[in-house]
């Protein structure tokens, strides 16, 4: 279905000069009957063209039934958005949108130069975008006079709360004129979301563009289990195997991107990294680097997890998993844009396996489960895909000259010798693949054992029993992963009414007892602890008697 023939002509040609030839769901959603003028409540997939959605929405509050804006004075609009790289990347979409409407786009964000930021509202204005504390700052020194405002958009309004600026947005949310227009745009509507909606808007319409919080159509979801130490490697791996031009990894902390960052370089990626102790002008040549192709990778913390739009990234790697499932959802948001298709892959070692099973379920999220891509795959790969640039080369017209040297240098060499050359040649920039550990498939189910080389194990307890609904078929997995052991090291299992009782090789239960008395973040409220000697001793005793 086409953009409806209602809104602007300038619009509708800046929309076909930008390759738009349909609206996405969320953008024709806002644009049926019935949504003009009324307040809206939107949740929306990440990547489903929500900028350009509440561009559209506004522009009749802004334009009227003229085909061009006023001249800028004080804002129409105000865009607000949690994070400076997603305000800067709203500013340039609607920008575009604007651009052949006479339209003036300025952004006010945290980290630029707030006297340059004064100059440009002061020049005048048709729609502002900005972070909620820097917006709120040029209202309180009146640099920001929100009188003629229509319309307040607040873009990934959950994110925006849960990064605690509550107090920021209703500050301006109070600033703006009664009368306006507010559109609030969410991946998820949280108690929270849903209170500031009733608080500030008028009778607001929900719209549920596409399944909240469900699974991106264009997005393939996969899991690679890995060895405990071999994070760094099938990173490696995973981008080599890859055909996407561009690819993203997150990293929960500074240090980890750095140090990964780091890593790929030193292999020979072209790689850049984006954290929050890089400045704004850091990170913004680090995206330009992304963007001209000077660059095929981006370690990231989830600093870039919203907002970014780079081009054909088709690749997004978890090198460490997210806490929480809409985490999830906004980094692997990233690829799978505008019609495009994408892979997203969870890197899990045996201790995160539960963790990343809750955490795709809880995201509502189907993935495949696997193993990251070997070396010897990647090496089959590459002589396929090198073979194929040699053949695009090879018919290419040659030059005289070169013609010449190719001929005298088949004569010399044999075209066998100049083929593998060239194969070679095209192959040395490559960075080398990576060789894997060997990973236990601990999904297959396995009986333990119940006797063990070295005599009797030594026993073990943990605070969880049948009315905790204990359960061989995760205990097992579980006290492998808290102790740092194999299956065939955990011996008897004894579930009792509040505890279980089991057994430990004995030439791994120093190790295990260290390893276990570490809590699991995953599940914190698991005690595991050595059974005293005494009370083993006097349950064989019992059980002798018996």
């Amino acid at each position: 279905m086409p953009f409806p023939a209602s809104l602007p002509p300038v619009l509708l040609r800046a929309l076909h000069e930008r390759g738009y030839a349909e609206p996405t769901s969320v953008q024709a959603a806002v644009l049926e009957d019935g949504t003009r003028g009324r307040d809206l409540l939107v949740s929306a997939q990440t990547g489903s063209g929500k900028t350009v959605a509440f561009g559209l929405a506004v522009a009749p509050d802004l334009m009227g039934s003229e085909d061009h804006l006023p001249p800028a004075r004080n804002p129409l609009a105000l865009v607000v958005a949690p994070t400076r790289e997603l305000a800067l990347q709203v500013k340039n979409e609607l920008a575009w949108l604007y651009a052949p409407a006479g339209g003036r786009v300025v952004s006010c964000v945290g980290g630029m130069d707030p006297i340059a930021e004064r100059r440009a509202l002061s020049q005048g204005a048709h729609i502002v975008v900005g972070t909620p504390g820097r917006l709120r700052d040029h209202l309180d020194r009146g640099n920001l006079q929100p009188d003629a405002l229509r319309a307040v958009v607040l873009d990934e309004a959950d994110e925006m709360l849960d990064l605690g600026f509550r107090e920021e947005l209703e500050a301006i949310l109070d600033a703006a004129p009664e009368g306006r227009r507010t559109l609030m745009f969410s991946a998820t509507v949280p108690k929270a979301i849903a209170h500031l909606a009733e608080s500030y808007q008028r009778d607001a319409l929900r719209i549920e563009a596409g399944k909240e919080g469900g699974q991106h159509g264009d997005i393939e979801y996969r899991v690679a289990i890995i060895a405990p130490h071999d994070v760094e490697r099938a990173v490696v791996n995973l981008l080599r195997a890859s055909d996407s031009p561009r690819a993203i990894v997150f990293c929960s902390t500074r240090a980890a991107v750095a140090r990964l960052h780091g890593n790929l370089a030193e292999r020979g990626f072209a790689a850049v990294s984006i954290s929050g102790e890089l400045t704004q002008a850091e990170r913004s040549r680090a995206l330009q680097g992304l963007r001209d192709g000077k660059a095929q990778v981006c370690v990231a913390t989830d600093v870039a997890a919203r907002g970014i739009d780079l081009p054909d990234l088709g690749l997004v790697i978890h090198a460490e998993l997210p806490k929480e499932p809409e985490t999830l959802l906004h980094r692997s948001g990233r690829t799978g844009r505008a019609g495009r298709k994408g892979v997203s892959v969870l890197v899990v070692p045996p201790s995160r396996r539960r963790f990343a099973e809750r955490l795709l379920m809880a995201a509502k999220l189907q993935a495949s489960w696997g193993e990251a891509p070997s070396a010897e795959l990647i090496r089959e790969r590459d002589t396929v895909r090198l073979g194929e640039q040699a053949k695009t080369l090879a018919a290419e017209e040659p030059a005289a000259d070169e013609l010449e040297a190719g001929q005298a240098l088949l004569a010399a060499a044999g075209p066998e010798a100049v083929a593998a050359a060239l194969i070679r040649l095209l192959r040395a920039p490559l960075p080398a693949p990576e060789e894997l550990s060997a990973v236990q498939d601990d999904r297959r189910p396995t009986r333990a054992p119940r006797e063990r080389e070295g005599g009797e194990g030594a026993w073990f307890r943990m605070n969880v029993g049948r009315d905790g609904k204990a359960d061989p078929k995760w205990i097992l997995p579980f006290l492998c992963r808290r102790g740092k052991v194999a299956r065939g090291e955990i011996g008897r299992i004894r579930i009792l009414g509040r505890e279980t009782h089991f057994e430990v090789a004995p030439h791994v239960a120093t190790r295990f007892a260290a390893a276990a008395r570490r809590p699991d973040p995953t599940e914190p409220h698991i005690r595991v602890e050595p059974v005293p000697a005494g009370e083993t001793d006097a349950r064989q005793d019992h059980r002798a008697r018996r």
